[in-house]
């Protein structure tokens, strides 16, 4: 049975913004990055965020906590490989 995932309103809003910055972002390529991440590292607040390359120089990083039976999307954001792939 597939987790439940559910998007915070930050998150939401997240998303709309980097839109209105010609980066078109899906709800169901944030789903696919927490589905399916090239790496998982720990985050703030014991917080996990999954990371999928973008392209040859982006990331795409998802912070999310794992909350009972779903999966709790806290925000997206956008990064650069040379800084997120040091390992």
């Amino acid at each position: 049975m597939p987790i439940e995932i559910e998007f915070s309103p930050h998150s939401l809003l997240k998303i709309e913004i980097l839109k209105l910055h010609s980066f078109n972002l899906s709800k169901e390529i944030v789903e696919d990055v927490i589905r399916f991440p090239d790496k998982i590292e720990a985050g703030y607040k014991d917080r996990l965020i999954a990371q999928r390359n973008l392209d040859d120089t982006h990331v795409l990083r998802v912070v999310y906590e794992i909350k009972q039976e779903k999966n709790l999307i806290i925000t997206v954001y956008p990064g650069r490989r040379s800084r997120y792939e040091k390992d």
